[in-house]
């Protein structure tokens, strides 16, 4: 990894107060902590933190920590960064102490190179599984990022942690972890209602109109039924036809006895 260079002061301020007045000035507090060495409160200058901190592939930084007052600059490993929630300032940097001989872990972002062919030639998508890998090392040897070239990779083919080597690094991440791979096309089937559907019955609309018919059809029914339950009323000037039978006979009796 590259080592970059970073100024820092002693801080006396302790506490949230303290934290919250250095930050109105500009200056960002820090700590600095080891395996062999005591922890030192610090602060730095937030702008070229934060310079330092854009430029770079990834938060977790090698840096000569050049502390004022000391004689030699210190070996350490930007460990966390926390970030204002609202704005995304950086509030708190803290740094791990390291010696140059003894190997480290980190986490490094993953890039990738080229297209692959399955996406290029046969439609397919390019997934991240992994946008960044663990790495264990000596802090000379270990990369900022690892590249991954995916330029031969088919549909279904994927790159996998164990296909990542390094000279003098070993990978810590699970050999099976997915980084990279390429899945097929995702396509959506337009569904066509058939020739005996229409729209309206594919929307499933039938049902609720048929209803309505049989209801209004039955109503129609019930009232048909009542009138003729209750029978024509008669015309005007015409007796029932029971009546007219009986005044026939009548009639034809008096006709004979006049006869």
């Amino acid at each position: 990894m590259k080592t970059l260079p970073m100024s820092a002061k002693p801080r006396t301020a302790a506490g949230k107060g303290g934290a919250r007045r250095l930050r109105a000035t500009g200056q960002v507090p820090a700590i600095l902590y080891g395996e062999h060495t005591s922890a030192s409160s610090l602060s730095m200058n937030g702008h070229e933190f934060f310079t330092m901190l854009h430029k770079s592939s990834s938060e977790q930084i090698l840096v000569d920590l050049t502390i004022e007052g000391l004689p030699q600059t210190e070996l350490a490993l930007v460990k966390d960064v926390q970030h204002d929630p609202v704005t995304g300032d950086v509030i708190h940097v803290d740094f791990l102490h390291i010696s140059p001989t003894k190997p480290i872990r980190v986490t490094v972002p993953v890039r990738v190179q080229g297209v692959a062919d399955g996406v290029k030639n046969f439609g397919g998508i390019l997934q991240h599984s992994s946008r960044e890998v663990e790495l264990e090392g000596l802090p000379v040897d270990l990369p900022d990022f690892v590249e991954v070239d995916v330029t031969n990779l088919a549909i279904h083919d994927a790159i996998h942690a164990r296909d990542i080597k390094f000279d003098r690094v070993t990978m810590v991440t699970a050999a099976e972890q997915t980084i990279v791979s390429v899945v097929p096309p995702t396509v959506l089937k337009e569904v066509t209602p058939t020739a005996e559907e229409t729209p309206e019955t594919a929307a499933g609309e039938p049902e609720v109109i048929g209803e309505k018919e049989r209801e209004e059809r039955r109503e129609a029914s019930e009232k048909g039924g009542e009138g003729k339950e209750k029978g024509k009323a008669p015309e005007k000037g015409k007796a029932p036809e029971k009546a007219k039978g009986p005044e026939k006979e009548k009639g034809k009796e008096k006709g004979k006895d006049k006869g």
